[in-house]
């Protein structure tokens, strides 16, 4: 049976931000299937598309905490940007927080004081996408796309982690947890985008207009409003994450495999706990209809939270907090007393 909560109506700023999310992973999947023949590497598109990029960015990561470290990895494919927020609690198994395609560290900025006050906690820009991390060679696949994190966690010297991973990130966590297991102590996966199935048709096809500059602002916000199943005119444009978002979308030039969803066998190689929440308004997972998917998965706990769009980690913050703290307190014990369930 879902469990299912009662959280109070999200601030409208929430629709767009969800819709450019979903437009911007994915516009830049369609454009990497039809037009990419080799790999390339992700770039911005020209030196005023980076500086308002970073500039927007600046803006957005300021309402975070500041970071206990800040700091720049090499890895194989790139240079990884990374933030360390240090937890009271230092013992305790930290977390690792990836974001979606376009979003950046700043996208936890709701999330992550609740966050740091149960554990340290890690952030890192995506190698490929706009953001400080910088891409050096391609990245062909989901290895290629664990290696840099677990690289990234090499040089940083930890052992494990609880992933979390929100729409395009919960891929890479997803990728992490497949291929570097020993990683992973416990895999969260928020709003996971391509990782249980493929989107809708429709979502599919409303994010091409969305996510073509040239097109007419009314037309791309109508477009942008419809991905997010919102009206556009009551859709608060002055959000910096969405400034973020919108200038990654049009500056950068992504050049990334497409997402496959994971097989049955590959969801069940899930060994460890894992935590699905699912949103029942999403136009991406569609909520309860990506739930049987989960059953896959051995030890899971899946939940679709009620009157949520695509950031719901970001409209549910206190209560999915809490669920997340006891998930990863369970994964911080050598060994689940249970299989698995299902709320």
């Amino acid at each position: 049976m879902t469990k299912q909560t009662d959280p109070p109506r999200p601030p409208r700023r929430w629709p767009r931000r969800a819709a450019l999310v979903v437009v911007s992973a994915l516009a830049a999947v369609q454009v990497i299937s039809w037009t990419t023949a080799t790999p390339q590497v992700g770039h911005f598109r020209s030196s005023a598309d980076h500086d308002a990029y970073a500039e927007a960015y600046a803006s957005a990561l300021s309402e975070m905490p500041p970071p206990t470290r800040t700091f720049d990895l090499e890895t194989s494919f790139g240079t990884v940007r990374g933030y360390e927020w240090v937890g009271p609690n230092a013992s305790a198994t930290p977390v690792l927080l990836l974001p979606g395609r376009g979003s950046g560290v700043p996208m936890w900025s709701e999330n992550l004081p609740e966050m740091r006050k149960h554990r340290t906690v890690y952030a890192f820009d995506a190698i490929g996408d706009a953001g400080p991390s910088t891409q050096s060679a391609p990245i062909t696949d989901d290895r290629d796309q664990a290696e840099w994190i677990e690289d990234a966690l090499v040089r940083l010297k930890i052992e494990r982690v609880h992933v979390v991973g929100h729409s395009f990130g919960a891929t890479l966590a997803a990728a992490l947890a497949l291929h570097f297991p020993e990683r992973v102590a416990t895999l969260t996966l928020l709003e996971p985008a391509f990782v249980l199935g493929w989107p809708p048709i429709g979502t599919l096809l409303w994010s091409i207009p969305a996510s073509l500059p040239f097109l007419p602002q009314e037309w791309r916000d109508t477009a942008v409003a419809r991905v997010a199943g919102e009206d556009p005119e009551e859709m608060d444009l002055d959000d910096p994450v969405t400034r973020m978002i919108t200038l990654g979308g049009t500056g950068y030039s992504a050049e990334l495999p497409t997402p496959r969803p994971l097989s049955d066998e590959q969801l069940g190689q899930l060994a460890m706990p894992v935590y699905v929440a699912l949103a029942d308004a999403s136009t991406i997972t569609r909520g309860t209809a990506s739930l049987p998917k989960t059953e896959a998965i051995p030890d899971v706990t899946s939940k679709v939270w009620p009157r949520t769009s695509h950031s719901l980690p970001m409209q549910v913050v206190v209560p999915l907090t809490e669920e997340l703290e006891a998930h990863w307190a369970s994964g911080d014990r050598p060994q689940r007393a249970s299989a698995g369930s299902r709320n």
